[in-house]
């Protein structure tokens, strides 16, 4: 079986909850084949990602930011990955700055990343068809999760990619919860560890997003290598089939 990488990307600025679920949903993962199967994990804690400027540099410069900072770090991890897991807090009824930023980035720079693989004149992406999963936890019950989330899905679909859930019924667009109104960082560990059924559920939830995304880039990888021959042939599957071909080389 071909190697496969899972991302897990933590978009909370502090140690705590956003962890704790990022970890059971990639040791899900892992679990789904532990040989074939890669976990890595980042975190935007203590990183340095400046927004966006919108100087289009980034189109003449082949895709490189000219702002440096965290940003190469994760966009190279981002790349290499087959399952991009995001796990964040609820800000503002949405996603926490620091990834809010970093997405930003990513979507303008890929344009000309790629540039070279269309026709004159026309801005694209290719179709990387990473599969994409989201965790949002809050503070309070309805604090904004499923807008948190649907940034996610709706990230997965302008970047090319394949945003996958859980299982029903914890899991319509993402594992989401909340921490029963504690502000403390181990609220949801604590939580979990008493047989709360708040923490129990949303532990079920991310550990479902973390297999069902896993289970999903495995097919997705069969699909890819049993139609190779087509694939080549369009020129926006480039950057998948050079994303297989490493992962076959290093199984």
């Amino acid at each position: 079986m071909t190697r496969l990488t899972v991302l897990g990307i933590c978009g909370s600025p502090r140690p705590g909850n956003s962890e704790f679920l990022l970890d059971k949903a990639l040791d899900a993962a892992h679990e789904v084949d532990p040989v074939a199967v890669e976990c890595l994990r980042y975190t935007v804690r203590g990183k340095k990602m400046a927004p966006c400027l919108s100087c289009f540099r980034c189109g003449e410069l082949g895709g490189e930011c000219v702002i440096k900072d965290s940003f190469q770090e994760a966009r190279d991890l981002w790349l290499r990955a087959d399952v991009v897991i995001y796990s964040v807090p609820v800000y503002h009824m949405g996603l926490p700055g620091q990834l809010k930023c970093f997405i930003d980035r990513l979507g303008n720079s890929l344009f000309g990343r790629y540039r070279h693989l269309f026709p004159p004149g026309v801005d694209s992406l290719p179709r990387h068809l990473k599969v994409i999963a989201g965790i949002a936890q809050g503070v309070h019950l309805c604090s904004g999760q499923e807008h948190a989330l649907t940034d996610i899905v709706n990230h997965a679909l302008l970047m090319q990619c394949v945003p996958v859930t859980g299982d029903m019924w914890e899991s319509y667009i993402g594992a989401a919860g909340w921490t029963a109104n504690d502000i403390e960082r181990a609220a949801l560990s604590k939580q979990f560890e008493e047989g709360r059924q708040n923490a129990e559920l949303l532990v079920k939830a991310a550990r479902d997003v973390g297999r069902r995304a896993t289970e999903t880039a495995l097919v997705l990888r069969a699909g890819v290598l049993a139609r190779e021959s087509l694939l080549k042939t369009d020129p926006t599957y480039l950057p998948l089939l050079e994303r297989v071909r490493v992962a076959e080389v290093s199984r």
